[in-house]
């Protein structure tokens, strides 16, 4: 998985640089510049964002219609006994460790994979396994092969939309900084749509079977519209215009260079700090052929290179540390807990109500929080990021994992039931998701401002590391967790 530029960041955006005639560098007046008509370009960024978590989010959600697929009692020794898979726990689990190991393998994927061939084929074949998703509705199989089956769809599903989330970030990081935003808000509410879809095909009055097939074919339209808007995107003027001056920059950005090792004057200020992640490769390249080819001018040119090296991954990480620890200690708590524990809460109104309680107190309760948390890092970042007060406070979020455990979560073994009414899961949901959120968005700007702004880049990469390290050690846990219960 790339991560271009960190979520939620609030950097200024740098206005991008246009091309003359004869391949100088210039900035593009405002006038100039094409407009984004009707925010298409913004709409379609939405829809991006929104179709890259709508995989997990609708795995997630149908949690109950899995359970009752996988509903399998055995005999032994006369007595039946209900079979248990761990169906959250697993779906959790394998869901977020291709996304930790997208992260490893990113520049292996994407150096050798053009752009193209990963956001298109992956939204292909994430929409074939949601295909083969709702056709098995419709099909009965033995408990065991329909969690084998679903387990490995999973799986690939998940491997793809990794590979798509990480795609997908790079390219919104060539648009002007106001369209990650828009993104980031559309995977914000992937988690709410896939509730709300939940709860309309709960509330319908056709059979179960049908009322999953029904749920399961809206990410298929979901996954098209989203393959059908990426498609769109070449063809908007204002979508054009930053996805291609990439390469413009790139070949003036080498004639500067070189103007500079044959001893003629340029505007090197004008290029400092224009240069952004997609173009440092292509210029640290071309001062490595300067250096081999020029002898003249050695002063000059080792400040060049003093002034734009980046630092060691080492020296980033040591700066980064604590949003490091923070942001996988956020994620540890959240997955341990959610959805694995969470989901098995029962209402303490049985009835009608019943049917509704998990896909309301649980998801859709904790997806608005959790979008409500990131955004309002916004209009209140504390503490700052130089207070250690800050670590202290995610920590206490593990006060979150005993709370939720003590819930009315059924089937259990060996805790007491302290909290049996609906209002107080809610409430507790409610502080756990908005707090996630609030710390990861702010964990995730602060570290790019930790470090210098040649560095933002390997500082972004390192945290979306350590995210999905949160979130697969997070998932882990679920397991012992669920049976302490």
């Amino acid at each position: 998985m790339s991560f271009q530029r960190p979520a939620c960041s609030n950097g200024n955006h740098i206005s991008p640089p246009s091309f003359s005639r004869n391949g100088d560098v210039r900035m593009k007046a405002g006038t100039d510049t094409p407009q984004d008509r009707v925010c298409l370009v913004g709409i379609v960024f939405f829809i991006l964002g929104l179709g890259t978590l709508l995989p997990w989010n609708f795995f997630m959600t149908a949690s109950l219609y899995f359970q009752g697929r996988l509903n399998n009692t055995e005999f032994h020794n006369g007595t039946a006994v209900q079979k248990e898979y761990y169906f959250n726990n697993w779906m959790t689990f394998l869901s977020q460790l291709p996304l930790l190991l997208f992260t490893l393998l990113n520049s292996f994927l994407y150096q050798r994979i053009s752009e193209a061939i990963r956001i298109a084929g992956s939204l292909i074949f994430i929409l074939l396994f949601f295909i083969l998703t709702a056709v098995l509705v419709k099909v009965d199989m033995d408990p065991d092969v329909f969690f084998s089956v679903t387990m490995a769809t999973i799986w690939f599903i998940n491997s793809f939309g990794a590979i798509l989330q990480g795609s997908l970030f790079g390219l919104v990081g060539l648009l002007p900084q106001k369209y990650s935003a828009v993104f980031m808000s559309g995977q914000g509410l992937a988690g709410t749509f896939a509730a709300v879809a939940m709860l309309v095909s709960t509330a319908s009055d056709v059979d179960s079977k049908s009322a999953a097939l029904g749920y399961f074919i809206t990410p298929c339209l979901g996954t098209l519209i989203t393959l059908f808007s990426y498609l769109l995107l070449p063809r908007l003027e204002f979508a054009q215009y930053y996805l291609n001056k990439s390469s413009k920059y790139e070949e003036g950005t080498t004639d500067k260079l070189l103007s500079v090792a044959d001893g003629t004057t340029v505007e090197t200020e004008k290029l400092n700090g224009h240069i952004d992640g997609s173009v440092t490769d292509v210029a640290a390249e071309t001062r490595r052929q300067v250096e081999a080819k020029v002898e003249t001018s050695p002063s000059r040119t080792k400040q060049a290179d003093n002034s734009q090296d980046k630092a060691s991954v080492m020296e980033v990480f040591k700066k980064v540390r604590v949003m490091a620890f923070c942001v996988t200690f956020v994620f540890t708590v959240t997955l341990s807990v959610f959805p694995a524990i969470t989901v098995d809460v029962k209402t303490s109104f049985p009835g009608k109500w019943e049917r509704y309680f998990i896909s309301v107190c649980c998801f859709l309760v904790f997806n608005i929080h959790d979008w409500f948390g990131r955004t309002i890092t916004s209009v209140i970042q504390w503490p700052p990021k130089e207070s250690r007060l800050f670590p202290v406070l995610v920590v206490l979020r593990v006060v979150f994992i005993p709370l939720l455990m003590l819930c009315n979560v059924q089937k259990r073994s060996h805790l007491p039931i302290f909290f049996t009414h609906d209002a107080v899961f809610t409430v507790i949901m409610a502080l756990f998701s908005v707090s996630s959120g609030y710390f990861v968005c702010l964990s995730m700007s602060y570290a790019p401002q930790m470090v210098e702004p040649k560095d933002a880049e390997t500082a972004g990469a390192l945290m979306t590391f350590f995210l999905a390290l949160g979130l697969s050690i997070g998932a882990a846990l679920s397991f012992p967790l669920r049976k302490l219960v």
